[in-house]
């Protein structure tokens, strides 16, 4: 007669593959029979079925037929549960919308997906700085290498780190992708590519959640209530198998979470709010068995306590070579796609941006329509200039779509103009509070009729989110922050058109644009965390002649001059040479390139920040190669060196090292303004090249004044000298705070009696040169 032991070989010899490991899973969970230990799954993930077998014995002793028949039992009814879970997820998540699902188009998500790194690190501390300037910082290279973690070993221990992983918390800003990661991890799972060891996948929303607000059931309930194969089957005992319950959008929460003053709870049968059902999921009295993935955006990220969390991660979004990805993937024609790529990576703010893939496809969408109509023309520079497209874009669709026009009819209707306004509103009113997302009485508050908006789909349903949760009550939000703050530019910037209101102001009245522009101005300034930095942005934009001429239809004037726009540069520069924030001055120099300032201070501020490589050297020649223009850049850079180069660091970007101004028709006048700037305590110029201009004698003796302070730093200088000038060199090279470390007169003809006055400054023993390059000699450590 057949010993049990053989009898269970022969049971685990019956089982395929994808059952024995089904049936190693099982044997991994704890308490599979009266509270037995679980084999660690190290012992049993390379196990054949006679090592199986052998772990079991070892294991269980005489209880192992008992958990064999129990897993057994549970194979055969758990299997199908789960079988069936994983069809239905899988329906759900295995297309990806860009856009809105109901009108964007759909495309396979295994077939697009982008791989999205998320790093480690972080806390549950509250991030109060605006998204973008989130999303600027994300864009800098880090100082230290970063720890890069993938979708599916989103719970696998670092190396180094004791323990399981329970609860993980994602952060990242809107439309950085981290929905498509949770939905990534799900399909995965559903397709039996990663974590196969979890026998359940539960993704959840909190905007389902919040619709559950003052309803009581238990976490059973709950479960059974969103994912209903579950109450078809019975399976109320879920501590018993490996769960991940997935909670995407903190920051949508609108339910109650008291951490310190909710009930304990620790029965899963037990009925109770939602929000406590959460509290005590997450503080691990509920359920502690299962796994937790929490994603949220940055500033939500401390409403959940930081000693609940076992790990804190970031999605940083696409990397510069995944935005090139995109778009080569969007743009099948070689040569569309490079100019394509080319321009977004001339404009620092758009490039930027790119980082987030929902406005990747917003500028997809945007570059593919201008491609199309204007024949080669100008593509869009700035971010207004780009919503604004965005905006015209999905007007044009409608015509076209639903009401039967022409792409050449005029895209404002009464309707239309209508609606623009009253999602302006909405965006206005519900930014100052802080809100992004809204219910159906807010929008019935700004006049918005959601069935009468709901025909105009094809612009609607692109920048206008609508959700249905349980019991069918609906949610809205706006594609992404940015677009909300585009929309609530406009209805400010068409409120003072249309009735001279200044909304900033509590509905002043002004005449003047420059006034509604320089009070936006302070308005950003005084907002404690930014949240207005990019509405700023935009509303200066909106103020530009050349934006107002896209709008004409939608503006039944403008409102703006040439005088308006100076008058509101220079209040800004103002700003910037009088605020010490570095975060501060990165929103207003943005500024500045949305009103097309293109005064030299400006060029090169956005030459060094839209440079793919780190850029040290400002040559004069490029851009104007005249005397004139240098001593207009100077005292600016003198006045503004400071917030500029913290600004600049934070990028990290150096500031002006190496100053080339060879051949620009310099004088005397250049020599005494430079010297300021060298003998300035802020100067951090270290090259200098003079070469090819004729400076005179008196304006070497100008510009060695400045060599010989203290503060000066400069340790290469090339130029031009007379024979009477290299006294005056002489004089810089023997004094003792002198910095130059290479001098290069190598297109001087220098006489005897030059050479004499410089070898007196040679010899000086606080001479530091280390190279001289000249017509007549080239040493080398001299």
């Amino acid at each position: 007669m057949a010993t049990p032991v053989v009898l269970l070989f022969r049971v685990l010899e019956d089982l395929g593959e994808k059952e024995l490991k089904s049936f190693k899973c099982f044997l991994q969970q704890p308490g599979i029979l009266n509270e037995l230990p679980a084999i660690p799954k190290s012992r049993l993930e390379t196990a054949d079925r006679q090592d199986t077998l052998d772990e079991m014995v070892k294991t269980y002793s005489e209880y192992t037929v008992e958990v064999t028949k129990m897993v057994l039992t549970k194979m055969n009814k758990n299997d199908l549960v789960q079988q069936n879970l994983k069809f239905n997820l899988n329906e759900k998540f295995k297309d990806l919308f860009e856009g809105i699902k109901r009108a964007g188009k759909s495309t396979p998500l295994n077939q697009i997906y982008t791989e999205l790194y998320i790093t480690e690190g972080g806390s549950g501390e509250i991030n109060t700085e605006h998204e973008v300037r989130q999303i600027e910082t994300a864009s800098r290279k880090p100082d230290t290498p970063e720890t890069l973690i993938t979708c599916e070993d989103i719970f696998t221990p670092l190396p180094g780190r004791d323990g399981p992983i329970r609860t993980v918390m994602t952060k990242g800003v809107a439309g950085i992708g981290k929905t498509v990661l949770t939905q990534k991890f799900t399909l995965d799972w559903t397709e039996d590519k990663a974590n196969q060891h979890v026998q359940f996948t539960f993704p959840f929303t909190f905007r389902e959640l919040n619709l559950l607000r003052g309803k009581k059931l238990s976490l059973v309930e709950l479960v059974h209530h969103f994912f209903t194969e579950t109450k078809e089957a019975g399976i109320s005992r879920f501590e018993q198998f490996q769960v991940v319950l997935i909670f995407d959008g903190l920051d949508e929460c609108r339910l109650p979470l008291d951490f310190n003053n909710n009930q304990i709870l620790t029965d899963v049968t037990e009925s109770t709010s939602v929000d406590v059902l959460l509290t005590n999921l997450i503080k691990r009295k509920l359920l502690p068995s299962a796994h937790l993935w929490i994603t949220t955006r940055p500033a939500a990220a401390n409403q959940i306590p930081p000693e609940c969390v076992d790990v804190f991660t970031e999605v940083i979004g696409f990397t510069d070579p995944q935005k090139e990805e995109y778009f080569r993937k969007r743009f099948r024609d070689e040569e569309q796609a490079n100019r394509i790529i080319s321009h977004i990576k001339t404009s620092r703010s758009l490039h930027i941006m790119c980082h987030i893939p929902v406005f990747c496809w917003i500028t997809a969408t945007v570059l593919e329509d201008v491609l199309k109509t204007s024949e080669g023309g100008d593509l869009p520079k700035t971010l207004t200039e780009m919503y604004i497209h965005f905006l015209l874009v999905q007007f044009k669709v409608q015509n076209i779509k639903y009401h039967g026009r022409a792409a050449t009819d005029p895209h404002w209707t009464p309707e239309t103009r209508e609606m623009i306004l009253s999602l302006g509103k909405l965006a206005f009113e519900q930014l100052e509070k802080g809100n992004l997302i809204f219910y159906e009485a807010d929008l019935v508050e700004c006049g918005i009729d959601i069935r009468a908006a709901s025909v105009y789909s094809g612009v609607f349903t692109q920048i206008f989110k609508e959700e249905r949760g349980l019991y069918q009550d609906k949610v809205f939000c706006f594609i992404h922050l940015s677009l909300q703050e585009f929309l609530a530019a406009l209805y400010v910037f068409l409120t003072f058109i249309n009735s001279g209101v200044n909304l900033l102001t509590e509905g002043q009245s002004t005449s003047q644009l420059k006034h509604l522009l320089q009070s936006a101005v302070d308005k950003a300034l005084q907002s404690p965390n930014g949240h207005l930095d990019l509405f700023l942005r935009f509303l200066l934009g909106l103020s530009l002649p050349a934006t107002q001429t896209l709008l004409q239809g939608l503006l039944t004037q403008t409102g703006s001059s040439s005088q308006t726009n100076q008058e509101t540069v220079q209040y800004i520069k103002e700003k910037i040479r009088d605020n010490p924030s570095p975060e501060r001055s990165i929103n207003l120099f943005h500024c500045l390139n949305e009103l097309n300032d293109h005064s030299l201070w400006s060029a090169l501020v956005f030459i060094l920040l839209t440079s793919e490589e780190d850029l040290e050297v400002f040559d004069l020649k490029k851009y104007s190669a005249s005397e004139e223009a240098l001593l207009r850049l100077l005292p600016e850079v003198k006045a503004s060196r400071k917030s500029v180069e913290k600004y600049l660091q934070c990028y990290g970007v150096p500031f002006l090292f190496l100053l080339r101004l060879s051949g620009c028709n310099l004088s005397e006048r250049s020599c005494a303004a430079l010297a300021s700037v060298l003998s300035s305590q802020s100067s951090s110029l270290r090259e200098l090249d003079l070469s090819h201009n004729d400076l005179q004698d008196s304006g070497v003796k100008r510009l060695s004044a400045g060599l010989e302070s203290p503060h000066c730093r400069l340790e290469a200088l090339r130029s031009g000298l007379k024979e009477r000038s290299c006294a005056a060199l002489a004089s810089v090279l023997s004094s003792q705070s002198s910095s130059l470390r290479e001098l290069d007169l190598s297109h001087n003809q220098l006489q005897d009696s030059g050479v004499k006055l410089l070898s007196a400054g040679l010899e000086s023993p606080h001479c530091r040169l280390e190279a001289l390059r000249s017509g007549f000699l080239n040493l080398i450590n001299t």
